[in-house]
């Protein structure tokens, strides 16, 4: 195994565990906020206006930010280092341009935004929320600029930093939380500005550091903006495509027994927690540098990014669809199963997440062959995809939801997601004839198989100390996965799968 898959390895493991400790900051400023405002009004205002920002303009800003990167790599690595600081500072005008817009619509009209998006608040409910709406639209200057230091700095192969930069941001969150239970809380929404001028005013040092230098002026922003808007647009509809399905699934369980909603929002957050630990940063790791490879026309290179990380992504969801498929029960007990969330809410949960852990492989790979679309400039074949996703989770939904339930909207999603993993990758391979998809077919064979085994001896393992020994089921649980990865490190060094040296080189490092 190569160096730079190696590092990428390493890399992904630090990654994972800052990942980890940001999840609970986050967990432990909910708690705080709990403790200190409660299910009150305050609380309801307070995260509508944080929500209605991201909701009109976090797709804009994510499209941008994710259409920077292909023309970035072809400016730096054709023009050099001050063509690609030139073509960054443009973008980030047009960026400063589009949220200072936006940050005179939030103060002029914040009471016909939350007209629109709160219609059901009244009162001193609507008054507070449209005071804090003045407020967070005015972070849209900052959170635009981070989008795309962000990539700049992935793009210069740093990663950790960014994520110790964020643990700053929660914690003076916190603080401002608990001064605001103290004093007044007007002043919780100006700790979320300041958090925000903070991770900036941090992340253009480190940018700087990493060589940037920001480019005043106006002229070519003309070209520049066409430029994005051809490579942003498709990317934006395919983000909003996958608002629709969210958008259909919810308002199909709103009609279903009470429960149902939540079922699936708790059923999607575990496996929304599962890969961003894993998978996502395997990703957000190997996409600067496929786009890299690609503005230097080196098919090789980026070709070995796409396949070895097919293999590395399955590698991790194999085994985890498959412990999911077997332990989703205790998993959702284990973490939910406590006070007003009783058995009943455990079997609503477990379903959905059942039925979702079932398209964890191929929302793992979707993710990765997109992104080998947009390394190749092509933003509308992954949009086409999609729209075929959408129509079928749409009309699965509405045959499912008769004799499953909420579970069958889970289900259906998951189909979805394998459909359009199948579609990414004929059409990749079809369109991209020089560039190798899949490593080997054989190979994949073998981590499915080392992976099945792995997970039946942990359910051997988990029934056995059940019966044997009263323990609390967390701690069945743990010998069970402790076991499975044992079984899993040791058949899958018997089959010759190289990537497990990356493994090893973690373990030395």
């Amino acid at each position: 195994m190569g160096k730079g898959m190696r590092t990428v390895a390493q890399t992904a493991v630090l990654m994972a565990i800052l990942t980890l400790i940001s999840k609970l900051l986050g967990f432990v400023r909910e708690m705080v906020l709990a403790g200190f405002f409660g299910a009150s009004y305050v609380v309801d205002s307070y995260v509508m206006a944080q929500s209605i920002p991201n909701i009109i303009f976090a797709g804009i800003l994510g499209a941008v930010a994710t259409a920077y990167m292909p023309i970035f790599s072809r400016e730096i690595e054709l023009k050099g280092e001050e063509a690609g600081n030139l073509y960054t500072s443009q973008v980030i005008n047009i960026l400063l341009i589009i949220s200072v817009i936006a940050c005179l619509i939030g103060l002029l009209f914040s009471d016909q935004i939350v007209g629109i998006f709160a219609s059901g608040f009244t009162g001193k409910t609507a008054e507070l929320t449209s005071f804090f709406v003045k407020i967070t639209f005015t972070y849209i200057l900052f959170t635009s600029v981070n989008g795309i230091l962000e990539n700049y700095l992935r793009y210069k192969n740093t990663f950790l930093p960014q994520i110790i930069i964020g643990y700053s941001q929660n914690l003076i969150v916190i603080a401002t939380i608990i001064i605001s239970a103290y004093y007044s809380y007007y002043l919780l929404v100006f700790g979320l500005v300041a958090a925000y001028i903070i991770r900036l005013s941090l992340m253009g040092r480190l940018s700087l550091r990493k060589g940037f230098r920001y480019i005043p002026g106006m002229k070519g922003l003309g070209d520049t903006g066409k430029k994005i808007a051809v490579l942003a647009l498709p990317v934006f509809i395919g983000s909003s495509v996958s608002q629709i399905n969210q958008f259909v699934d919810k308002t199909l369980a709103s009609g279903l027994q009470e429960g149902s909603v939540s079922a699936l929002n708790y059923g999607n957050l575990l496996v929304g927690m599962i890969t961003g630990l894993t998978v996502t940063i395997i990703t957000t790791i190997i996409y600067p540098k496929m786009t890299q490879a690609a503005a230097l026309e080196d098919t090789k290179t980026v070709g070995m990014l796409l396949s070895k990380g097919v293999n590395i992504i399955l590698m991790i969801a194999i085994p985890f669809t498959l412990g999911i498929a077997v332990f989703s029960q205790p998993v959702v007990q284990i973490v939910y199963e406590r006070g007003a969330f009783d058995p009943a809410a455990t079997s609503l949960t477990n379903s959905a997440f059942l039925c979702y852990g079932l398209g964890l492989i191929f929302l793992s790979l979707n993710t990765h062959i997109v992104q080998a679309f947009y390394s190749q400039k092509n933003m509308r074949t992954p949009v086409y995809c999609g729209i075929i996703g959408v129509i079928v989770n749409v009309t699965l939904n509405l045959i499912l939801v008769r004799f499953m339930a909420h579970a069958g909207l889970a289900l259906a999603t998951s189909i979805a997601a394998g459909v359009n993993t199948c579609l990414l990758m004929y059409l990749f391979s079809r369109r991209y004839r020089g560039i190798q998809v899949v490593e080997s077919w054989k190979k994949i064979g073998r981590i499915a198989l080392a992976a099945a085994v792995s997970v039946g001896c942990a359910w051997g393992v988990y029934a056995g100390l059940m019966a044997a020994v009263w323990m609390p089921r967390m701690v069945y649980l743990g010998f069970a996965v402790l076991a499975a990865g044992m079984v899993y490190l040791a058949l899958l060094k018997a089959f010759r799968v190289d990537e497990l040296e990356m493994l090893r080189g973690i373990l030395r490092r």
